[in-house]
């Protein structure tokens, strides 16, 4: 059994998109669970206790925006790491992000390894390193 490298809340309202970012996760390492909107999202988070939110913008009921405010407000959830992941690529929209307490900010379509990178990185998880061409020491055996 691998190491479960953490827990991510993966939040949105597109459910293929929910999936393609959930299996990507699911494939490295993590530990996911889902939301459809904002709303579901503030309903699971502090049962589910997720390590980063991957957060999309443009959502029913609740959107991306205003659920990184409430979860900035509540001791339970502040120190939750946040990423939206949205298709609002201007940069008053990133700035926005940035005020509403995101701690990254990526643009649909992502790119998947961009996207695990981001997240391994705020979950505290060693990042990839590429291979490199002549190792100082010989790998470990399996």
């Amino acid at each position: 059994m691998t190491q479960v490298l953490g827990r991510v809340l993966v939040v949105d309202d597109d459910e293929v998109i929910r999936r393609l970012i959930a299996v990507n996760l699911q494939l490295e390492g993590f530990d996911v669970e889902m939301a459809v909107d904002g709303q579901d999202c503030l309903d699971k988070v502090t049962e589910i206790a997720p390590d980063v939110i991957t957060l999309d913008v443009m959502m029913p009921r609740l959107d991306g925006w205003e659920t990184a405010v409430q979860l900035r407000k509540s001791p339970e959830t502040a120190h939750i790491k946040v990423v939206l992941i949205t298709a609002r690529a201007q940069e008053d929209d990133k700035t926005r992000g940035a005020h509403v307490g995101a701690d990254a900010y990526l643009t649909k379509p992502f790119d998947p390894n961009e996207m695990i990178r981001v997240i391994r990185e705020l979950a505290g998880v060693a990042p990839l390193s590429p291979p490199s061409p002549a190792p100082l020491s010989p790998p470990n055996p399996p």
